[in-house]
C-alpha cells in the first residue's frame, strides 16, 4: 500500500474532524478522538496542524468551500429563479448526503458565539469571512438582489434547523415551503 502524503492525510484529518466535531462540537472534541478517526498519532496529528482551533478552523473552511462550490456547480449558466431552485436542489442532497456536513455548519455558529464571549474575536471573523463568501456565491446567479440572496439564505438556514432537529419531510413545521417542499419526500428551499 503506498504511502500517504502530508496533503493526502490532512485531507483525511479534515474528513475525520468533521464528523468529530459535528457529533461533538468545538469544546466536545478532542484531537485524540480526531487522531484515532484518521488512524495516526496526536503528535503526527499536530505536525499537520498546529492545534485544534487550525483543525477546527480548516474543517469550518472546507465545509464552507464545499457549500460554495455546490452552489457554483448548481447555478452555473443559470440565473433568477431557475439558479435558485437548481442550488437549492443541490444543496438539499449535500445535507442529506453528508449530514456531517450540515451538523459542522451548525457547530461553526456555536463555536463563534462561544468564541466571541471568551473574547476571541479572530476567530469568529474566520468564520464570517466565510460566510460572506457563500453570501457573494448566492448574490450574483439571484440577480444581485439583496433580498433574493437573504430570503435564500434564510429558507436555507430554516433547513438547516429543521433537518439538524430531525423533523422529518411530510412534517407540518415544512408547511409553507411551496409545493416543491413535499414533492420529493424532502424539504427544499
Amino acid at each position: 500500500m503506498a504511502r500517504m502524503s502530508a496533503e493526502e492525510r490532512r485531507e483525511s484529518v479534515i474528513r475525520a474532524a468533521a464528523a468529530e466535531f459535528a457529533r461533538g462540537g468545538y469544546h466536545g472534541t478532542s484531537t485524540e478522538a480526531i487522531a484515532q478517526r484518521v488512524g495516526v498519532s496526536q503528535p503526527y496529528l499536530f505536525r499537520l496542524f498546529p492545534g485544534k482551533r487550525a483543525i477546527f478552523l480548516a474543517t469550518a473552511e472546507r465545509c464552507v468551500e464545499d457549500t460554495i462550490r455546490t452552489f457554483e456547480e448548481a447555478s452555473k449558466g443559470l440565473k433568477g429563479e431557475e439558479a435558485l431552485h437548481a442550488m437549492a436542489e443541490a444543496y438539499t442532497r449535500v445535507i442529506a448526503e453528508r449530514p456531517e456536513w450540515l451538523l459542522m455548519q451548525m457547530q461553526m455558529y456555536v463555536a463563534v458565539a462561544a468564541a466571541e464571549q471568551e473574547g476571541d474575536s479572530e476567530f469568529g471573523e474566520t468564520v464570517r469571512a466565510g460566510w460572506m463568501r457563500l453570501w457573494d456565491t448566492v448574490h450574483l446567479p439571484l440577480g444581485a438582489d439583496a433580498n433574493e440572496t437573504t430570503t435564500f439564505l434564510a429558507h436555507g438556514m430554516l433547513i438547516n434547523c429543521l433537518v439538524a432537529m430531525g423533523f422529518p419531510p411530510g412534517h407540518r413545521v415544512w408547511a409553507g415551503r411551496g409545493p416543491s417542499a413535499e414533492d420529493n419526500g424532502r424539504p427544499e428551499h
